[in-house]
């Protein structure tokens, strides 16, 4: 037995020995894998620090380029210096920035410059997936590469991380820019002017999107004649640069406006129109991508895409109107009804975090958050305003203040950065001097002859040298830039971004460098007060829709309608203010006897306690009969023509003779006089009062 066992147990250890080899085959490449996994780990780990540490950098510069803006301005403000605004001197600086980065730092190789070649039949992917031994790898677009410069990857790979996502101006720089606009509206000027801002932004605007549309299709076919057209430029392409080059950006002209207190109707048609005209053009162009003629030709006129578009158009700003209304309703009734004025930091949180999201709100829902954003700042304004302690008001006028002035200073920096740090610019000769005639004359097109019009139904005619000034002020801004580089994904798009990038260059370098020349030029007064615009004069202001005279030798009073406003006011002030805020007449005395129960559950309290001491921040639109006086000595004609002593004119307007406030109110008076007039038509005894200006 023991010899029978013994060869079997040498064969074991022979099959045992001669696997050994394979074994340690076995751990070595086992080892080898994890050795080399172990790299590849290591080597994702720091390639994934030195991204961060490169985006640290990106976001570092920007900083650092806001605060040397920051630091000049203050220089310029103290030197009084007004030849550069802000935006503009971010713009060199994000210039200077650029070509540092272009031209003065080398770049780490670590690419293969070998490119894998693949044939795909519907163009490149966003999201590609790669097995490479057994391991899923993705890869995401970052955009095409030039091929003459192939071998510069490195570079372009630098340059393209301090290149921000389109998205990154649509979510978060331009939210506080369009909604300031709206809440920091001087609401006095801008609505004695809505008829004409509403031509301007959205008839003008029309008119200068297809004027320059058609011009530079001409443009466009110039090129093809001659050569210097590589790829495809639809008419569809021409219409939509049209409509972003014509949202205009007077943000320098503004400024300077602002510092010099230029006239306040002046003022009042540039702002509004560039804030609404922004919104029109963003919804312009969103419907002209969306115009799809059905056939084989898809970018030939087509009826019915043609007014599918204008439904698109009417159904985007619309919806997006109600959506932002709708936001700032519902904001006042939350601050009205609870007490989140005794939080100031929960209520100035609570206010931020429904305006911003009134933005992001109607973006989801496929409507335009630049309208949205821009009618929710205008209703927060009007009603919400009225609900938030005295705290978290100037808080919050504060916070969007600065907010908006970073972004913006962002914008125009990183627009500097983008003329060099851009992979793909077309710079074609022909198309942009085509771009600026034509912006000029979409420009013009816009302004004089829609001012001819307005002026034959306005008894405050627009001057002649206003309408110089609004041509001249037709800069291009933020909302041009931003529009431009959210698409630049074909030939035609690319050309679009380069040519708008220079446009507004030029416009804010030197049209808002000039703002202060050609004001003194064109005789534009300067140094105006905005609050005494509603205050009587014989000499500068008149009344309208009074039906008295003034004395002999001074401006008469002038009948004018406005209905619809009194309309509106009167709406407002009975039963939107009251319902929504704290101010305005309680509901019980607005509303209805049948109405009772929903009245006292919609009034809040402090509307009962308060409401002889709160003042309608509007109320100095409307104006009473008792109220509008002109003094003359110690007589004073009111806009009725009836004449009176001083002192019967203070016991008139409810106070003594002392100063004091007595019990009679001009609200009263008027009722009084109502009453004993058997309630003639004019039941409020409204008036609306307007400056006198030299027609032309």
């Amino acid at each position: 037995m023991e010899a029978h066992r013994q060869p079997k147990r040498n064969g074991g250890c022979g099959a045992l020995n001669a696997m050994m080899p394979l074994c340690i085959l076995l751990l070595t490449v086992s080892r080898l894998r994890a050795e080399n996994d172990g790299m590849e780990e290591l080597a994702t780990e720091k390639e994934a620090e030195e991204s961060h540490r490169q985006d640290s950098v990106n976001l570092l510069t920007f900083i650092l380029l806001l605060t040397l803006t920051i630091l000049t301005i203050w220089l310029f403000k103290h030197r009084r210096v007004r030849f550069l605004h802000e935006t503009g001197l971010a713009m060199i600086y994000g210039l200077l920035v650029g070509v540092i980065l272009r031209y003065g730092i080398p770049a780490t190789s670590y690419h293969n410059k070998t490119p894998l070649s693949c044939s795909l039949k519907k163009g490149p992917t966003s999201t590609l997936l790669l097995n490479v031994s057994g391991k899923f790898f993705e890869y995401t677009l970052k955009g095409e590469i030039n091929s003459r410069e192939i071998n510069n990857v490195e570079q372009n790979d630098m340059l393209r991380k301090v290149t921000f996502d389109p998205e990154v101006f649509f979510n978060i720089l331009l939210p506080p820019i369009i909604f300031h606009a709206g809440y920091s509206l001087k609401k006095r000027h801008f609505f004695r002017n809505l008829g004409s801002i509403i031509t301007y932004a959205f008839l003008g605007t029309a008119i200068s999107c297809f004027a320059i549309g058609n011009l530079m299709y001409g443009v466009v076919k110039l090129m093809q004649v001659v050569g210097q057209l590589t790829d495809k430029f639809y008419y569809t392409d021409c219409l939509f640069f049209g409509a972003i080059i014509s949202a205009t950006d007077p943000v320098t002209v503004l400024a300077i406006f602002n510092e010099l207190h230029v006239d306040g109707d002046l003022y009042a048609l540039l702002f509004g129109e560039s804030v609404m005209n922004d919104a029109v053009a963003i919804v312009l162009s969103s419907s002209i991508v969306a115009y799809q003629p059905s056939g084989a030709n898809t970018h030939m006129f087509d009826a019915a895409a043609f007014f599918k578009s204008v439904g698109v158009f009417l159904g985007i700003f619309s919806g997006s109107f109600v959506m932002g209304a709708a936001t700032g309703v519902v904001t006042a009734l939350i601050s009205k009804f609870t007490k989140l004025h005794c939080f100031p930091l929960l209520e100035t949180a609570l206010f931020f975090l429904m305006s911003w999201s009134t933005f992001l709100l109607a973006e989801a829902c496929g409507f335009t958050g630049v309208v949205a954003v821009l009618f929710c700042g205008i209703t927060q304004a009007h009603y919400t305003c009225n609900n938030l302690s005295e705290e978290s008001t100037k808080r919050t006028k504060q916070l969007f203040e600065v907010l908006h002035f970073l972004a913006e200073n962002f914008i125009f920096s990183y627009m500097g950065l983008a003329l060099f740090t851009f992979q793909n610019h077309i710079f074609s000769p022909v198309f942009i001097i085509g771009a600026f005639l034509a912006i000029f004359i979409g420009r013009a097109l816009n302004i004089y002859p829609l001012s001819f019009l307005l002026n034959l139904g306005r008894r405050d005619k627009i001057r002649g040298n206003f309408q110089h000034m609004m041509m001249f002020a037709g800069l291009r801004g933020a909302m041009a830039f931003a529009l431009a580089i959210r698409d630049t994904a074909t030939y035609a798009r690319q050309m679009m971004f380069t040519t708008t990038l220079l446009i507004v260059f030029f416009t804010v370098w030197v049209f808002g460098g000039g703002t202060t020349a050609m004001l003194s030029w064109l005789h534009i007064r300067v140094g105006v007060d905005p609050d005494q615009d509603l205050q009587g004069s014989a000499d500068n202001f008149q009344v309208l829709q009074g039906d008295g005279t003034q004395a002999e030798g001074r401006s008469k009073t002038k009948q004018e309608s406005a209905w619809l406003f009194r309309l509106w006011y009167t709406f407002d002030h009975n039963y939107l203010k009251p319902i929504l805020t704290h101010s305005g007449p309680p509901l019980t005395s607005t509303l209805p006897s049948y109405c009772g129960p929903l009245a006292s559950c919609l009034t809040s309290p402090r509307a009962y306690e308060n409401h002889e001491q709160l003042r309608d921040p509007d109320s100095d639109l409307i104006h009473n009969d008792a109220d509008l006086t002109f003094m003359f000595g110690d007589t004073a004609i009111t806009a009725n023509g009836a004449s009176s002593s001083r002192a019967d004119v203070a016991e008139g307007l409810g106070w003594s003779a002392n100063g004091k406030r007595s019990g009679s109110t001009s609200e009263e008076a008027l009722e009084r006089e109502l009453d004993s007039r058997e309630q003639e038509l004019l039941s409020r005894g409204t008036r609306l009062v307007f400056p006198i200006e030299d027609h032309v």
